[in-house]
């Protein structure tokens, strides 16, 4: 296998250390060293949070809250322990503000329900070009329910957001600005904190999707000032299934609740409801509890090795990467903003991203194929798809090498 790395690729973290963290990375796949590069649609997860997982299942599963029994008394604290873990993570005011969820989707999801209650067809919904289909589709839908427009604010060939012009498109009948703290499909980090600043000044309240944020660089969100910020957990060594809604207190108190059930409520007769206090309010039915404490256990891991010193390593392995990706004839890369995290998407001429994938796994890669659930970045970038490689903490420059071995060999094949 061929290297160009240079030594200094650490970030100062013990790289093999880290790795042996993860079991499923000690694999081969078609008999070759596994090389996961899949990490915006899902990381991996470390012994300490699979054995968090099994744990709570092997001796403290109950319902939480209202049980009185100690196995109750246990799982409560775990999961709610998993709630001031999350609290701290974000930097959040109070354990009141953050509302699980079962991931990013369904946290849009929530603000879209539940802020649509009080919109209607003179309204206008603000989000960016860039934007995952979970946040485009759930205002899409509510735009269809209360007659409110949908506005975009567009992007550049660079895969920017043009930000005078969204800007400029913010006025006294937007309602919610809902935009990518970082684009899945292009590895672009906006500039939320302008965006923020200028929608404040209307007094419009700005929800971010974190999910591709919150797992590469230390999010604060009392410092950012958004009233909504949604991340997964399954993106950040956590379980599938598990997310947060982060809610700014006096928000969340204003909104009504988007589902109903046990747990949401506090009192229940056939003439009147009265809710349960944050953020319980949003949580109906049993929650994901095993989900919860994994998140937990996932946030202590990430904080033993320090937000700050993933984000530098993470750099490191992107520049390095971007540097090797030149270096295949042929090869474009799709979104090249100023500030990105690591993701490379590219195309290959005369390769489809299919094809190119499929190459790749056989020679132990493992790459995202297709439009990544970003339509609107595909058809503006006149591309049916792409390939995408996109990095994690536990990556290493000999999963670079390999992967640009693959593709070496998938040029060869189509030539």
């Amino acid at each position: 296998m061929s290297s160009m790395a240079p030594d200094n690729i650490t970030g100062g973290l013990d790289i093999e250390a880290i790795r042996a963290d993860f079991p499923i990375l000690q694999q081969k796949v078609h008999g070759c060293r596994l090389a996961y590069l899949d990490n915006a649609a899902s990381s991996q997860r470390p012994h300490s949070v699979i054995e968090a997982v099994s744990h709570y299942y092997e001796h403290d599963h109950a319902n939480v809250h209202r049980g009185v029994h100690s196995l109750s008394h246990r799982a409560t604290d775990a999961y709610e322990g998993a709630r001031e873990k999350v609290r701290k993570f974000i930097n959040a005011s109070a354990a009141s503000e953050i509302v699980f969820t079962g991931g990013t989707t369904e946290s849009i999801n929530l603000v879209a329900a539940s802020l649509g209650q009080d919109i209607g067809p003179d309204d206008e919904i603000l989000i960016s070009h860039m934007e995952h289909h979970s946040n485009i589709v759930p205002w899409k839908l509510l735009c269809e329910r209360t007659g409110a427009t949908l506005r975009v604010a567009p992007i550049n060939k660079r895969g920017e957001l043009i930000l005078e012009e969204m800007l400029a498109m913010l006025n006294p009948r937007t309602r919610i600005v809902a935009l990518a703290h970082v684009s899945n499909a292009l590895g672009t980090v906006n500039p939320v904190s302008k965006v923020i600043e200028a929608a404040h000044e209307l007094d419009i309240p700005v929800l971010l999707d974190g999910a591709q944020a919150a797992p590469h660089a230390a999010v604060d969100v009392q410092k950012l000032g958004c009233e909504f910020y949604a991340f997964s957990g399954h993106k950040m060594c956590g379980p599938t299934g598990i997310g947060v809604l982060y809610g700014r207190q006096d928000v969340l108190e204003r909104l009504p609740p988007w589902q109903g059930g046990g747990e949401m409520i506090l009192s229940v007769s056939f003439e009147d409801t009265v809710y349960n206090k944050l953020p319980y309010k949003f949580e109906a039915g049993t929650p994901h509890i095993a989900g919860a404490i994994g998140l937990g256990a996932a946030i202590d891991y990430l904080d033993s090795i320090g937000m700050d010193r993933i984000a530098a390593y993470e750099a490191q392995l992107r520049d390095y990467a971007g540097q090797r990706l030149s270096e295949i004839d042929g090869l474009r890369i799709i979104g090249e903003a100023e500030s990105k995290v690591g993701v490379h998407s590219f195309v290959i001429d005369g390769i489809h991203p299919h094809d190119l994938g499929t190459v790749l796994d056989h020679k132990g890669v493992a790459i995202r194929t297709g439009h990544h659930c970003a339509m609107p970045v595909m058809d503006f970038f006149c591309v049916a798809g792409t390939a995408r490689a996109s990095l994690a903490f536990y990556n290493s420059a000999e999963d670079i090498d390999q992967l640009i071995d693959a593709l070496g060999v998938a040029t060869e094949m189509f030539a």
